[in-house]
């Protein structure tokens, strides 16, 4: 097999180059740049590399950017997915400069994920560059919004589509082959408003949803103690905001929780809601005065792949080419896009560069993974896709 490596300094100056364009996302930073100068620079560097450019609007200013190194024909596809958004940058000195020392570039998005971006866009580049055809498309897809409802990655694959994907959150340079998906449930108790000198009168909704905590309690240990798949910690749940109360001197009519319940595979949206239903009737059977609901708000689904799909083999060897052995298998704790392209129909996989401060004031990639991503990508294109 052709071995074929990305130059380091290279493809750590295409990383200071993303982590010096601020493309935080605007649904959690009101304002915020968006995507759009990041897929701008995606789309040149990939152009100038001799690929086919698409840009897809997934919202208005909210583009994905793919690039396509068109095969000769008769090979396997393979898509390499990363997204271009990131989180705020409250409280960060000099986020958008990046800074190296001491074996780490810092800078906002400098691990999650744009050193997995540059190393995406120097794969298609390398290979390119040494002049060697591919049988199979391999295609880069530099989505939006991941950070937030994953609008780009769900445009995505209404359009493309591959015969496997990888997708390059950071993973220390592990193949990673199962995360946890999740549920957003809003719980609402409902009481009688009276004044504060009333007790007769009144029905405290506050003191309800006490109750619905002390039994989420009881319901968190429960979920603890359920079988999982072994890649992934066992299914949780949590209280994320409340309120309730209008004022000092009235007992409260109203008030609502918001929870997150984190699913494993095997658990749907409808099976966590019978779970809250069966909940809230327990707590309704003990007082005739508790009156409750739940609803879903928002959910994505688990992810799992088998260590024996060839996607996840062809990968694993690649690491072991690299980096002389193949690694662990890992679970991820986040939810990730590599739910939506597996639940797309597209064998998915997940590896990426070795980081850490994710979404905190210090954000870090190692920067020897970054090329060392690149490698392993290039090893598992040219495998894959022939």
């Amino acid at each position: 097999m052709t071995r074929i490596r990305v130059s380091p300094p290279a493809v750590l100056a295409t990383l200071a180059d993303l982590i010096a364009i601020p493309s935080v996302n605007p649904m959690l930073t009101p304002g915020a740049a968006g995507e759009a100068e990041s897929a701008a620079y995606c789309a040149r560097f990939l152009r100038e590399a001799g690929l086919e450019v698409h840009r897809q609007e997934a919202a208005p200013g909210r583009p994905n950017v793919v690039g396509i190194l068109r095969g000769t024909g008769g090979g396997r596809s393979l898509m390499l997915n990363g997204h271009l958004d990131t989180v705020g940058v409250e409280g960060m000195a000099a986020p958008f400069s990046p800074v190296q020392a001491g074996g780490r570039m810092l800078g906002r998005g400098s691990s999650d994920m744009k050193a997995s971006i540059a190393a995406m866009l120097w794969t298609a580049r390398a290979i390119q560059e040494a002049g060697v055809r591919l049988a199979g498309d391999l295609l880069i897809a530099c989505v939006c919004d991941e950070e937030y409802a994953s609008i780009g990655s769900e445009a995505l694959v209404r359009e493309f589509t591959a015969d496997a994907a990888i997708v390059t959150e950071p993973t220390d340079l592990n193949l990673c082959l199962a995360h946890r998906g999740f549920v957003w449930v809003e719980v609402e108790t409902f009481g009688r408003a009276a004044h504060g000198s009333r007790p007769n009168e009144g029905i405290d909704a506050i003191v309800h949803m006490g109750r619905v905590l002390t039994a989420l309690e009881v319901y968190a240990h429960d979920l603890a103690g359920r079988p999982h798949p072994a890649l992934v910690t066992p299914p949780s749940v949590h209280a994320s905001t409340i309120q309730g109360g209008r004022e000092w001197s009235m007992y409260p009519d109203h008030c609502r929780v918001q929870i997150e319940r984190r699913t494993v595979t095997g658990e749907t949206t409808e099976s966590v809601v019978a779970e809250f239903q069966a909940l809230l009737a327990d707590v309704r059977a003990q007082d005739s005065t508790f009156q409750a609901t739940v609803r879903p708000v928002f959910s994505r689904e688990p992810f799992e792949t088998d260590p024996t799909a060839p996607i996840a083999q062809t990968v694993a060897q690649a690491i072991t080419a690299v980096r002389g052995a193949p690694g662990p298998l890992v679970g991820m704790t986040a939810w990730t896009d590599a739910a939506l392209l597996q639940a797309a129909g597209i064998p998915t996989v997940l590896f990426g560069n070795t980081g850490g401060g994710w979404h905190s004031l210090d954000e870090y990639v190692e920067v020897d993974s970054v090329s060392q991503c690149a490698d392993v990508l290039i090893e598992t294109a040219l495998a894959w896709c022939g």
